[in-house]
């Protein structure tokens, strides 16, 4: 392996998620030569390229092919195994020869037949039979149904029940009718109209909708209780609460969508990302994310259109006769045959966002890569796109963020963090003690500590931030710009609050509040300004209020000064530690006649 691909390769892995997924291994003619699953991406993938890692030979010779990787991300390791299973029967790897075979992965089908049963079955046909699945293993499955058997009386015989073979008696009960399993719809103890009704608690259970089986559970629970048949009411209430382990159902395929196309669109200021989707026979088969530069007054739509056309030329495809996207796209005229859907609800829905969300990791997978490859390139565009979202004449390189803390007035204090280059700065982080201010007052005290900090500054002649955040929204902005101005640096250092809600900011003099974009990079930033100056200020808050509390009752004991007090409180944190304290372990901090003093005073109190 060459030191370029070497190199390109390690940029990968370091870009992948902790997620579980599914990983491709393409060599230099662009052919997958392998396709795996894992549940951590990032260890999975990496563990292939460690040297000292003993790995068979076959391994050895699939590590010295691989030029490219390609993952997609899911959202559970048995997605993962569905999708493995999906792209391996498509895509046909060299390398996955133990997979090459005709296994597929059990369904559930409710045939299209008169009184129609509840199987297993591996193949799926298009006769008007109902299919739910697929499930990741087998035991899944059986147990599922072994539940519904339970649960719903159903029949299992293989007669094929008609309504004249009914009529003419051609059929007697069996063993099932005298245990309960089933309530002989052969002889007509049952009406099809019923027994559709069984049938339709059964749909609700695969498709994971469990409001009506759980309504008829608890009438026949009720039903049970008031007839004194207390032993069947619990089995009634253990079933109840074993009904939500048998979700077993994956968004990866579909037996109710067969071929169809999904794209989704991602957009920032200057490039967009759009991902496709390709499902056949009900399963994913392909997936690619693109990025488009946006052009001037670019509409979502006409994004959308380029996006498609590039991936049909690029790819070869042709296009299914349904295409799930966010918008109709401008040139949907020249896509003949293909009806374009926006769905609101249900499985489509799903797989739109499972597209939107695909897209989304692939955008922090490229600005992950350019963060490691190229960190100064990495920050300009950060800065950039902090500039323009907050509307700011400079780059925000310096950030100062201020937070005020309390617990019902006491011990009132409040924090600075300062970030550069959009990152915490945690040696340049301030704390202060509200000298001036006695009570709750939030606004007094934001004043307070602008005034002192920037004074200071001025006065020292260091350097001032790009952008001062205040987090309190309208009020607290109002009085933080109010001591900016009184000491004139207010037109110099630009200044903003934050409300409740994170994507709200406040400007001075302006009441309304402007919305970041919930997607952009500008409100993470943001958001772990917040994080950070909460963070800060509570820790210093709560050790001010421990050592108080500590201050308050030891000061009482006798001979116990400043320096044993000291002594005390860095040793055994906390009052409650110093009163169970023994007689050794206090005479070993501060001496005998201090520890004796100690030890009297709290037994005095006893």
């Amino acid at each position: 392996m060459s030191t370029q691909i070497e190199k390109h390769i390690k940029e990968l892995v370091a870009a992948l998620p902790h997620s579980p997924g599914v990983y491709q291994f393409l060599n230099r003619t662009g052919v997958v030569i392998y396709v795996g699953k894992a549940k951590d991406l990032k260890r999975r993938v990496a563990s292939y390229f460690i040297e000292n890692n003993k790995h068979s030979a076959k391994v050895i010779v699939l590590v010295r092919q691989v030029v490219d990787i390609r993952h997609i991300v899911v959202d559970s390791e048995q997605d993962a195994l569905l999708l493995e299973n999906s792209l391996i029967k498509t895509l046909q790897p060299r390398y996955n020869i133990l997979l090459k075979d005709d296994k597929t992965y059990p369904w559930i089908v409710i045939p299209r037949e008169s009184f129609p049963r509840v199987l297993s079955t591996r193949h799926l046909v298009r006769d008007g039979s109902r299919y739910f699945g697929p499930y990741g293993s087998i035991s899944t499955q059986r147990s599922l149904l072994e539940f519904i058997r339970e649960v719903v009386p159903l029949r299992t015989c293989k007669l094929k029940l008609t309504a004249a073979s009914i009529k003419a008696g051609k059929h007697s009960v069996c063993l099932q009718y005298h245990l309960g399993n089933c309530k002989a719809p052969c002889v007509g103890y049952q009406s099809e109209e019923e027994y559709g009704r069984t049938i339709s608690l059964v749909e609700s259970i695969l498709k994971g909708d469990l409001r009506p089986v759980r309504e008829w559970l608890e009438t026949e629970m009720m039903r049970a209780a008031e007839e004194l048949r207390f032993e069947a009411a619990e089995q009634y209430k253990q079933r109840l609460r074993s009904l939500v382990d048998y979700q077993s159902r994956s968004v990866i395929v579909s037996s109710k969508i067969v071929d169809c196309d999904v794209f989704s669109l991602l957009r920032d200021d200057d490039i967009a990302y759009c991902n496709y989707l390709s499902i056949r026979h009900g399963s994913m088969v392909a997936v690619q994310t693109i990025r488009l530069s946006i052009g001037v007054e670019a509409t979502d739509e006409d994004l959308l259109s380029r996006a498609i056309e590039h991936i049909v030329d690029s790819m070869g495809i042709s296009l299914a006769r349904e295409v799930i996207v966010p918008v109709i796209p401008s040139a949907a005229i020249l896509f003949d045959g293909v009806v374009f859907t926006i769905p609101k609800r249900g499985e489509k829905a799903n797989l739109a966002e499972f597209s939107l969300r695909s897209a989304r990791i692939y955008r922090a997978e490229m600005l992950k890569n350019m963060e490691i490859k190229n960190p100064e390139r990495h920050t300009d565009r950060l800065m950039e796109a902090m500039r323009r979202e907050l509307r700011l004449e400079h780059q925000p390189r310096h950030i100062e963020c201020f937070d005020n803390s309390n617990l019902q007035g006491t011990n009132p204090v409040a924090s600075c963090v300062v970030f550069r280059d959009g990152k915490p700065s945690k040696r340049e982080y301030r704390h202060f003690n509200i000298k001036t201010v006695e009570g709750p007052d939030d606004f007094a005290s934001m004043r307070e500590i602008i005034g002192r900090r920037y004074s200071r500054l001025i006065a020292e002649g260091a350097e001032l931030p790009d952008l001062i955040v205040v987090d309190g929204g309208k009020g607290q902005l109002s009085s933080a710009y109010a001591i900016l101005q009184e000491l004139g640096i207010a037109d110099r250092v630009p200044i903003v609050g934050l409300a409740k809600r994170l994507e709200e900011i406040f400007y001075p003099n302006d009441p309304d509040p402007y919305y970041l974009s919930r997607t952009g990079e500008p409100l993470k930033v943001i958001c772990h300004l917040r994080d950070e100056a909460h963070r800060f200020g509570i820790t210093f808050h709560r050790q001010k209020r421990d050592k108080a509390l500590i201050d308050s009752e030891l000061k009482h004991i006798p001979t116990i000064g400043d320096k044993s007090l000291g002594l005390l409180l860095k040793h055994f944190k906390s009052v409650r530690a110093v009163r169970e304290a023994s007689y050794e372990e206090l005479s070993a901090v501060v001496g005998n006649s201090r520890a004796k003093a100690i030890l009297e005073y709290f037994s005095n109190k006893k």
